[in-house]
């Protein structure tokens, strides 16, 4: 399943893991995803939603 937010479209970020000696390795941070339920187009839909999106109320959860 994809790693991105349906609402904002945030997605998975890469960098580096750099260790003491400061050797690098490749590293992904995730979104926080939550699956929640909010109307879209009047009706009920479960979809994955970043933690951003649910605090900024950019979505209307449904009942």
């Amino acid at each position: 399943m994809a790693q991105f937010c349906k609402i904002c479209g945030k997605g998975p970020r890469t960098g580096n893991n750099v260790s003491h000696s400061h050797k690098k390795s490749r590293r992904r941070w995730l979104p926080n995803l939550q699956r929640v339920r909010i109307m879209l187009d009047g009706r009920p839909v479960r979809v994955r939603v970043c933690t951003t999106c649910i605090k900024s109320d950019r979505i209307v959860k449904a009942a």
